[in-house]
């Protein structure tokens, strides 16, 4: 007694397909871009909304890449075109409140 394997794509005991995710691109290689700090603007898209450095997992980026966005970052903030924190962001301090 044979038994021929069908051709569906793998089952987990529960029922459903083997989920597969996409390898993400590293966004500067793929747009030939520098990683400049005066361009503001592009080092956001890879900073979360702390203002802190997106991981290279979660970003997608190559080695490369993420180190050369860290020294942008970096370089950028001291230059106060970026801010360290949210807190900076605003003119009014942290735990400012109006009187009412």
């Amino acid at each position: 007694m044979t038994t021929e394997r069908e051709s569906t794509p793998q089952r987990r005991p529960g029922g459903r397909p083997r989920f597969y995710s996409r390898r993400k691109v590293c966004q500067p290689c793929v747009d030939k871009k520098e990683l400049d700090y005066k361009d503001v603007d592009y080092l956001k898209k890879f900073l979360s909304e702390r203002y802190m450095i997106e991981a290279r997992r979660k970003s997608g980026m190559c080695a490369k890449c993420q180190r050369s966005l860290a020294t942008a970052v970096k370089k950028a903030r001291h230059l106060a075109l970026l801010p360290f924190s949210p807190a900076q962001k605003g003119a009014m301090p942290v735990h400012y409140r109006p009187r009412s």
